[in-house]
């Protein structure tokens, strides 16, 4: 997959150790920065001073999960593509992800192409696309 020079990162938020390296893993593979957050407080906590161009986010995460996550980042005014994965579908999940904005909603075991497609589209979105802002 040929990416358009980009000089942002891709947030890995996902509670799963495993999960994190293996998407951080993949994605530098492709030649795009990864950093990896443990918790959706993590990753928000960073917001005010690192800021990625696309977020790969879990779902179900303790404390925290992502439909909380997008509420928090739409609330603040804060447009980062998400691409939201879970071990955990229903329809109303997805529903409720793709409402809040979500670019892509992928159920786990996740494909890695069409996780990288995902990435694709929303890296190379530009301005206002997917309704969630850009990189």
């Amino acid at each position: 997959m040929a990416l358009r020079p980009w000089n942002g990162f891709v947030a890995v938020v996902d509670d799963e150790e495993s999960v994190r390296r293996a998407f951080a893993r993949l994605i530098r593979s492709r030649g795009l920065d990864a950093e990896t957050y443990p918790s959706g407080e993590a990753f928000l906590s960073s917001l005010p001073t690192r800021r990625p161009g696309c977020v790969v986010l879990d779902l179900h995460m303790p404390s925290v999960g992502g439909l909380e996550v997008q509420a928090r980042m739409a609330d603040a005014g804060v447009r980062i593509p998400v691409i939201v994965v879970t071990g955990h579908d229903t329809p109303e999940a997805e529903a409720r992800a793709l409402r809040a904005g979500a670019v892509a909603y992928l159920r786990k075991p996740v494909d890695e192409g069409a996780l990288m497609e995902a990435i694709r589209a929303a890296v190379e979105g530009g301005p206002g696309s997917h309704g969630t802002g850009s990189p």
